[in-house]
């Protein structure tokens, strides 16, 4: 199939939704289907870059608790049409569909297959309350609905009811099995490692709290804190002033020295204080063998298992917090058997198995469309056959809150 994915985000500047699209792209790719990334252009960039297909401005917003985009452009409809007309997808897969503007102004156009990924999970979101009623006839031109997680998919049917196929993202597990842990801190004090945008809803200072606490208990170990954000200046003035050494903050690193980081842990710590639908970076650091202590929200329970790949402790517990990182340091076999835990359960989680459900996913909504009559006029590719042992439809599971 002629296959689109069209991402508000600006591609390919880092992030979860766009390293989701990356990766779903080049096994889309591997699975014979020829894939274009629809997204924006932020500064001097190109508007084509082979696959990539550059439409309007993204424009940099607060948005829940982090930094979302917007993307604007004066000629829109006609770029968008040009676009359509030229490339005739046979399926649009849409990342966060109801960000403005590119992807609604797609939708709004396609005459494809359309089929969208939610990431997002907010509890409440004024914005979404808001324009939920302006924002139904886009939902209505949907035709497949795919949430990353059971917390992004509740969020999402508060405002859209519908039914959606619960496909996780994924985790590129080569790359943290080859990674070599950092011959500079295997030096024989324990690495406790923090990975994400330094920002509220990510819990740095509570883990600083806790490392202080740990400080004082006598702990012995280091802190290694990767990314950067509007808190980086607060967190550095934290650790300055209450005099804590062994904190690492190594700012924004490559993929590559990401999972050398990883590799070096001994304990990976997200303390996250809620609004996150999914955790990839639990997934990366099960990829690489890490036992993790991380708070106990809705986002992070569909990846982790309590006592099995890593401890929860309650958000904004402090205590907690230390009290689980320590149990960790302390007891190497319980690390052992925890790290061992979640690399066979990053096994379910690979870019090759979540790229098949999605495909799969795809099959089934296109058969539902022909066999209702209501394949649209730009689906011009065949109708996949269904794939079962038992040589049936197989049954989809769609959930509903």
């Amino acid at each position: 199939m002629k296959i689109g994915l069209v991402t508000p985000y600006v591609y390919p500047i880092p992030g979860g939704v766009n390293e989701h699209v990356r990766f779903l792209y080049e096994n889309l790719r591997l699975r014979g289907h020829d894939v274009r990334i629809l997204t924006s252009s932020h500064g001097l960039q190109r508007s084509s870059e082979g696959d990539i297909i550059r439409i309007g401005k993204g424009f940099s917003v607060p948005s829940n608790g982090s930094v979302g985009t917007i993307t604007l452009s004066p000629r829109y409809v006609s770029q968008v049409n040009a676009v359509l007309a030229r490339e005739r997808f046979d399926l649009l897969h849409f990342h966060e569909p109801f960000v403005p503007f590119l992807s609604l102004v797609v939708l709004h156009q396609s005459t494809s297959v359309n089929v969208a990924t939610f990431h997002a999970y907010a509890g409440f979101s004024p914005a979404m309350e808001l324009g939920k009623r302006t924002l139904q006839s886009y939902a209505n031109r949907l035709h497949g609905r795919i949430a990353v997680s059971a917390a992004a998919r509740h969020f999402v049917d508060r405002f859209f009811p519908g039914d959606y196929k619960v496909i996780p993202n994924g985790v590129d597990l080569g790359r943290f099995r080859r990674a070599v842990p950092i011959a500079r801190w295997q030096d024989g004090t324990p690495n406790v490692l923090f990975v994400g945008r330094l920002e509220d809803r990510k819990g740095l200072p509570n883990l600083l709290k806790a490392f202080r606490l740990m400080r004082k208990n006598g702990i012995e170990c280091r802190l290694l804190i990767v990314g950067s954000g509007p808190q980086e200046r607060e967190a550095r003035r934290y650790v300055m002033t209450r005099g804590l050494q062994n904190v690492e903050f190594l700012g924004r690193v490559s993929d590559h020295e990401k999972a050398q980081l990883f590799r070096t842990a001994d304990v990976f710590v997200s303390p996250a204080t809620g609004r996150e639908s999914f955790g990839i970076v639990l997934l990366e650091a099960m990829a690489a063998g890490v036992p993790i202590v991380c708070s106990d929200i809705h986002g992070y329970k569909g990846v982790v298992q309590r006592g099995r790949q890593a401890i929860l402790t309650p958000p904004h517990d402090t205590k907690a917090l230390c009290a689980g990182i320590t149990e960790l340091l302390a007891n190497p076999e319980l690390r052992a058997r925890m790290g061992a835990s979640g690399q066979q359960r990053a096994e379910q989680f690979s870019w090759e198995r979540v790229t098949a459900k999605v495909e799969d996913y795809y099959g089934f909504v296109i058969r539902r469309l022909d066999a209702q009559g209501q394949l649209p006029p730009g689906f011009a590719a065949k109708v996949p056959a269904a794939i079962h042992p038992s040589g049936q439809e197989p049954r989809w599971e769609t959930e509903r809150s």
